[in-house]
């Protein structure tokens, strides 16, 4: 069966929930379209809100909602900005907290790569800037991709946490 195995208590599936599933509460900060590919256009290099709003394609109060939203996460800091005759402006800057959701954000876009591009393949490559060699998203150990099969998840919590509101 390709399936994590769970140990412990965890192997009886009806013993537990997931209440504090750290995937969940990800998804709880970029749930949403609009997250996900403002997040990505930070990465490319994206910092003023006119330009996150026309670069994913949204409207100004979507870009203000998410902006926001993303902000008081801790994904972004604002700055102020000011261009010569023009009043101060806010530019976002990604954080250590949003840069480091960059590994989840490329195993999305590999994803859509194999499996929703169509036959002339994915629009954009990445390559490492020192090297030239591509870049892929793994689950590793030890210096070996490990299959879903041979992932085991163990419990950091105890029984009685388990049921913890």
């Amino acid at each position: 069966m390709d399936a994590a195995r769970l140990d412990g208590f965890l192997a009886d599936r009806d013993s537990w929930r997931a209440t504090h599933c750290s995937i969940g509460k990800a998804m709880d900060v970029i749930g949403t379209r609009s997250a996900v590919l403002i997040l990505r256009e930070a990465y490319y290099g994206t910092t003023r809100f006119d330009d996150f709003a026309q670069r994913v394609g949204i409207t100004e109060a979507v870009a203000a909602s998410r902006l926001r939203e993303l902000t008081a996460e801790g994904l972004f800091e604002r700055q102020p900005y000011k261009e010569p005759g023009q009043r101060t402006r806010y530019e976002y800057v990604l954080t250590e907290k949003g840069r480091d959701l960059l590994p989840a954000v490329l195993a999305l876009m590999q994803w859509g790569d194999k499996y929703l591009q169509d036959k002339y393949g994915p629009p954009l490559e990445l390559r490492d800037d020192a090297t030239g060699e591509p870049v892929r998203v793994e689950v590793r150990s030890r210096g070996r991709e490990v299959p879903l099969q041979e992932l085991r998840v163990t419990p950091n919590f105890t029984e009685e946490d388990a049921s913890r509101p």
